[in-house]
């Protein structure tokens, strides 16, 4: 990866000094982690412990701290979350929330796990942090300190900017393996391709769920100045693997670099190759091939490299009414499902 000069002392300079944050953020300059999930052997590392902003990934704390409510028994899945106004106004990507009315839990982690909805992730901050969003970012960053995230200070349950809001591949790797250790019981909502939220379908935007042989989860992230990130853990016989990329220019390059990184990962592991997996592609989308770049060793199809992390939310209210108390507009399908409703919901 190149790199000017100038910039690179400049980084490193100010990461020596402590003034990482806001101030070492670089559009396309990418810092990288793989790990051994279950030993926590660490295979790869770029600028792993550089200050990144985290974008959405920041939601995986979110979702660690809601998995450790239900796990007390503090909360249920169906326990009723209200929506304050500020959790509506939040920014694309959302459900769509509407003031007055309430959500389940389960619907906010699905929301979280598929759409990056901002509005759902900030209803679940202020439920768990009793009404106030900026107390739940401060249990976020004690839980961090917790883990060993040395590195990373939350301001916001949703991931949306804040200079002060800063992490660490590393630091990442680290929470991701936590989620996968401490809460197995929940982990696989982050392999669920699509749910039913109020009559209309919420897809997975998780590219690698589609294209990597045994990617089970994890998040995608995207703001302006934190870049394109992403983590994905895959298991491969009894090798699983986290992998961190931030700070990519897309979202085809991200998940190139994601895919580069863990083939190598399980290389060094002694986990033979497996090729990429074909899904019919949708329109518009982009094919990637590792042969014409000369630095990937497959050609695969990625959807469309727009970041679904800042999608325009539905404007139509009627999609959005009083959710009812009983929670049955949670369904999880499947993706054969999801390709026909869409074909059939296509002009509404």
């Amino acid at each position: 990866m190149r790199f000017p000069f100038q910039k690179a002392f400049l980084l490193c300079a100010m990461t020596a000094m402590g003034l990482g944050s806001a101030k070492a953020q670089y559009a396309g300059h990418v810092s990288s982690f793989v790990m051994d999930a279950r030993t926590g052997a660490v295979l790869s590392a770029t600028d792993a412990e550089l200050q990144r902003y985290p974008a959405s990934l920041t939601k995986l704390m979110t979702l660690y701290l809601t998995f450790r409510a239900l796990e007390a028994h503090q909360i249920t899945l169906d326990e009723q979350v209200p929506v304050s106004i500020h959790a509506s106004i939040q920014a694309p990507s959302k459900l769509g929330l509407v003031p007055g009315t309430k959500l389940t839990v389960e619907q906010g982690v699905l929301g979280l796990v598929t759409k990056s909805a901002n509005d759902a992730a900030c209803a679940l901050g202020e439920f768990l942090g009793g009404g106030d969003e900026v107390r739940f970012a401060q249990l976020m960053t004690q839980q961090a300190r917790a883990l060993g995230m040395t590195n990373t200070t939350f301001r916001n349950a949703s991931g949306l900017p804040d200079p002060d809001q800063v992490t660490t591949a590393h630091d990442l790797a680290l929470l991701s393996q936590h989620l996968i250790a401490d809460f197995p019981q929940y982990y696989h909502y982050f392999n669920v391709p699509s749910f039913y939220f109020h009559r209309r379908v919420v897809p997975n935007h998780d590219p690698m769920l589609k294209i990597y042989a045994g990617a089970d989860g994890l998040k995608t992230g995207y703001t302006d100045l934190a870049g394109h990130n992403l983590i994905t853990s895959a298991q491969r016989g009894n090798v699983r693997l986290i992998g961190v990329v931030m700070g990519s220019s897309s979202n085809a390059r991200r998940s190139m670099e994601m895919v580069a990184l863990l083939d190598k990962g399980f290389a060094d592991e002694g986990v033979a190759p497996q090729p990429l997996l074909h899904p019919a592609a949708p329109s518009g989308v982009l094919m990637a091939s590792a042969r014409r770049r000369g630095r990937f060793n497959h050609g695969f199809l990625l959807a469309s490299s727009r970041p679904m992390e800042v999608a325009d939310a539905p404007t139509s209210p009627r999609r959005y009414g009083r959710i009812p108390h009983h929670g049955a507009s949670v369904r999880m399908v499947s993706v054969r499902h999801v390709v026909a409703h869409k074909k059939r919901s296509r002009h509404s």
